[in-house]
């Protein structure tokens, strides 16, 4: 472990160029402050990669909350539609945590906390030009149930839906890399490694490709410290996410990688998850949205 000699964080070796990792204790500055100071990506402010719901309510037909077209290891996934807002008229997707999922409103904090995130890191991805299409990811909202008799009360979260749904990664290492895109999403999971320092890894990658862009949802962060929840495998899920990438045409030879990996968790297409206890917090989001 060293300290950068610009943000102060303690990181290990792989989060340092060789470059910067020769010249030593207290001058090192590890990748994210090089790239921050040297602009060899544009700041997340000049792009905006998230997709809105751009609505304040939607509507479902009960027969798809008691038959939702998905479903999790903790959520049911329905399909409705916006019934106000530019949106009005267009489908949208309500997603429903199951009856006995523990820390309900933690769930919810940590999904929308993984898309600012990743909202970030695609911001700069989209800048850096490695590819001629837009990145973007639906941002969700929290809603509640104001009119359905069947979820009455119940707290979702909302965003819109995406055509053509297919899985492009998985946050254990899995890949399809049998199509263009499923080399270009390992490329974006290198890629946040490399301009966090290490720090994390944007992965379980899903979405639909469309005319002029592809639309990501329910990403996941594997991260340093375990800040993101279930999903988030930790330093364990960095390690054993890169001991299955192999860098391809859209990857940097610059870009930073760990210095060693292992095969920890069996690379999967489905989201591993590891339950751990999640401090109840003191308080909860706003739910300023409605949907029946």
């Amino acid at each position: 472990m060293r300290e950068c000699a610009s943000c102060g964080r303690n990181l290990p070796q792989s989060s340092y160029t060789a470059n910067q990792y020769s010249r030593g204790v207290g001058v090192s500055r590890c990748v994210g402050c090089v790239h921050e100071l040297h602009a060899d990506v544009p700041s997340a402010s000049e792009h905006d990669s998230g997709r809105y719901n751009y609505s304040g309510r939607a509507s479902t037909k009960t027969h798809d909350l008691d038959h939702p077209f998905a479903e999790g290891a903790f959520r049911w996934v329905a399909k409705g539609t916006y019934t106000t807002g530019s949106r009005s008229g267009q489908p949208c997707v309500v997603k429903w945590f199951k009856t006995g999922a523990v820390f309900e409103a933690d769930y919810f904090t940590l999904d929308i906390k993984a898309v600012d995130k990743a909202l970030e890191i695609i911001n700069r991805f989209n800048g850096s030009n490695i590819v001629n299409k837009t990145v973007k990811v639906n941002v969700p909202e929290v809603w509640v149930s104001k009119d359905s008799p069947k979820r009455e009360g119940q707290h979702a979260l909302c965003e819109p839906f995406i055509q053509n749904y297919q899985k492009f990664n998985s946050n254990s290492g899995w890949v399809d890399d049998s199509i263009a895109w499923g080399e270009v999403m390992q490329a974006l999971s290198h890629f946040s490694y490399h301009m966090s320092g290490g720090q994390y890894v944007l992965c379980d990658l899903q979405g639909g490709v469309y005319q002029h862009e592809i639309v990501l949802a329910d990403p996941v962060i594997l991260s340093r410290n375990r800040e993101y929840g279930v999903t988030d495998l930790g330093p364990d899920g960095i390690n054993s996410f890169f001991s299955q990438h192999n860098c391809n045409n859209y990857c940097r030879s610059t870009w930073a990688k760990p210095s060693r990996t292992a095969p920890i968790f069996p690379p999967v297409a489905g989201t591993t998850m590891v339950i751990r206890e999640v401090p109840t917090r003191q308080s909860r989001p706003n739910f300023t949205h409605q949907y029946d």
